[in-house]
């Protein structure tokens, strides 16, 4: 029974996404996902309790922040680590249009859930931000604004890809243009750590 449970849980949560990929957050309601999910939609209630509940599931599955690993890297090498990092992050953003979506409705939203959120994410960079204290030769207050600045950016450009194509003079819907943003941050690594 427990194994039939975390299959329709799975099955709900990815018919979240699609139906957002496809027609839009705008777009979701219960009966949808339960029709996408090929399930009775009293499960929603059942197993979230909430069409919200079921939102927040998806979003904490794929949400960059809450499941990047945070421990000290390994390699001596922590140029190389942070470059991987943000574009693991940038790789994230893209490649999730239901997500990028949920993004965009959350700057709207003081939902208790997504106050949660927030609140992980913010718990995590500030373990990200300790973390990488103990490498950079800038002030940590700097160090802050400078991270904040980069993932607002890949955030916020992130969103906008899919309505907008050029933003600075980038072509934000090419990977051309985010293999631009991309040096652009591994400049700032570069300037930042002395190793």
């Amino acid at each position: 029974m427990e194994r039939d449970r975390n299959t329709t849980e799975k099955r709900l949560i990815h018919a979240v996404g699609k139906l957002i990929a496809e027609d839009g957050f705008e777009a979701l309601g219960v009966r949808k996902v339960a029709e996408k999910a090929g399930v009775n939609k009293t499960l929603i209630y059942r197993y979230f309790e909430s069409l919200d509940a079921l939102i927040y599931a998806y979003m904490k599955k794929h949400d960059f922040w809450l499941n990047t690993s945070l421990d000290k890297p390994e390699t001596p090498d922590i140029k190389t680590y942070l470059k991987a990092f943000y574009r693991r992050e940038i790789a994230e953003y893209r490649k999730n249009i239901a997500l990028k979506r949920l993004r965009r409705w959350e700057l709207s939203s003081d939902k208790d859930f997504i106050v949660e959120i927030r609140a992980q994410r913010e718990k995590n960079g500030v373990q990200f931000m300790e973390m990488m204290a103990g490498f950079v030769k800038v002030d940590k207050r700097l160090l802050q604004a400078i991270s904040a600045l980069m993932d607002a950016g890949i955030a916020h450009l992130a969103m906008l890809e899919e309505n907008c194509q050029m933003y600075n003079g980038i072509d934000i819907q090419s990977d051309k243009g985010w293999e631009q943003i991309t040096d652009g941050i591994d400049l700032l690594i570069d300037t930042m750590i002395n190793v």
